[in-house]
């Protein structure tokens, strides 16, 4: 899913394009991905594009008349930028915004179509929709942080990713934001002291800063075409059983529902093992504890 700096940079590329320019027409291919009705997206017609902004992992555009779009790109949405005319491609695409200068196609590959889109009137209402009241992580100071993060005795992935906590971080910077701070994924927030609480508040800002310069110079004034959570440049994230890029350790994983949880056992954890729900469970006492116990488990 497009996390915090692919979003930004989405949006950058997006008032470029768009700021200023009427909407000419919205095309829906398949129903399922306008979620409202009222008003109709025929009332967009004619509306300048006055605004642009993130709001957690969803893309806002502003028009006239306090009408405001909203895209949620879920886990498999995209967009694509186009030339004037173009069409919904067949099988991914789900929708066309069509403005003078081209035409901003939203697309997913997912047989699993969601992806979204809203039309709302009022900012009020829009807000009462989208806003999680999560903290902009880049834009508070640690004292913010710290607050935030302990207002609740969670996981540090759980909150990491929770959007009514901070805003706009998921699965995948959640990952290497914690190996950057070296900390356990299961840690529980209150177990924290003061300075691994100062470290986990500066890796979030390194990380996220990093990636939203790097994303930013790749880009330059083209189009984000290459948007994944999974990089060949990432330190832990999508790497399982692949060498940690810092120490050399094996990668390793938690599965849970459709997520999971990447990091090293050994930056992070004491080179200790995490239990995977399920395979814990299946394996029991035999359950490796260590990374050396996981080779001989597997030898």
């Amino acid at each position: 899913m497009p996390e915090l700096p692919d979003v930004v940079v989405y949006v950058e590329a997006l008032e470029r394009r768009v700021l200023g320019q009427p909407v000419e027409a919205i095309d829906v291919r398949g129903i399922s991905v306008l979620k409202t009705y009222d008003p109709p997206l025929a009332a967009a017609q004619g509306r300048t594009v006055t605004g642009l902004r993130r709001l957690g992992k969803r893309i806002v555009f502003e028009l006239e008349d306090e009408l405001f779009l909203v895209i949620h790109l879920m886990v498999g949405g995209r967009l694509r930028w186009a030339d004037v005319g173009a069409k919904i491609p067949g099988k991914v695409g789900l929708a066309a915004l069509r403005v003078p200068t081209g035409t901003l196609l939203l697309v997913e590959a997912s047989k699993k179509k969601r992806a979204s889109m809203w039309l709302h009137a009022g900012e009020d209402e829009m807000l009462a929709e989208h806003d999680r009241q999560g903290a902009e992580p880049l834009e508070i100071d640690r004292d913010t942080f710290v607050a935030r993060l302990t207002s609740r005795n969670r996981t540090l992935k759980r909150a990491l990713t929770d959007p009514t906590i901070f805003s706009g971080i998921g699965n995948a910077y959640s990952d290497e934001i914690l190996l950057h701070a070296r900390l356990s994924p299961v840690r529980r927030t209150a177990q924290l002291d003061p300075d691994e609480l100062t470290a986990l508040y500066e890796s979030t800002q390194t990380t996220l800063r990093m990636w939203l310069d790097r994303f930013r110079e790749e880009v330059g004034d083209g189009w984000p075409e290459k948007v994944t959570a999974f990089r060949p440049d990432m330190v832990v994230h999508g790497k399982y059983r692949e060498p940690c890029a810092v120490c050399g350790t094996e990668v390793q994983r938690i599965r849970y529902a459709e997520n999971e949880v990447n990091y090293c056992p050994t930056c992070q954890n004491d080179g200790k093992v995490l239990a995977d729900r399920s395979l814990s469970r299946l394996l029991k006492d035999d359950w490796p504890k260590t990374v050396e116990d996981l080779e001989d488990f597997r030898a």
